[in-house]
């Protein structure tokens, strides 16, 4: 599990600092824009794609930290070997899920990377973006697997 959460650290280490880098982009767009006339050309784009691409990285470090919304109204009175049957279901579902994003985007990089599709004012190839998420959530299934089979530990829940 350490290695685990040493990705899922780096994945969210990475997202911050893109998400810095777009604040930063945005401030200076957003200055050139109402001081001297001229804007940085393609910013909306830059910020689309930084964006999804951060959303992507931080996924593993919610898993890990079970940041993930949980809506225990019909089992807020079950005992504790049910919700931790009903977490571990949960986290087989997410796995899933993750997995099959994960296969999805690897498909959609290879269609953009062979149609040689790009973003319509930079030319920016989009399949730099989807390949850019595509380890994140196999790291993200990857560590929901690992919860489902051993549970979660002592991993701290952000729900608690």
């Amino acid at each position: 599990m350490k290695l685990l959460d040493l990705l899922a650290r780096a994945c969210a280490v990475l997202a911050g600092v893109l998400l810095t880098l777009i604040t930063l982009m945005t401030c200076a767009s957003l200055l050139g824009r109402n001081t001297v006339g001229t804007t940085l050309v393609g910013d909306f784009e830059l910020t689309g794609v930084a964006t999804g691409a951060a959303i992507a990285l931080f996924m593993p470090w919610c898993q890990l930290r079970r940041g993930n919304i949980i809506v225990d109204f019909f089992t807020a009175r079950a005992s504790a070997r049910t919700n931790a049957t009903l977490d571990r279901i949960g986290a087989v579902l997410l796995a899933a899920t993750f997995a099959l994003l994960a296969w999805r985007t690897t498909l959609g990089a290879l269609s953009a990377w062979n149609g040689h599709t790009e973003s319509q004012i930079l030319g920016f190839p989009e399949w730099v973006v989807h390949t850019a998420m595509v380890p994140p959530f196999v790291l993200t299934a990857l560590i929901a697997l690992r919860q489902a089979a051993f549970g979660f530990g002592d991993a701290p829940e952000a729900h608690a």
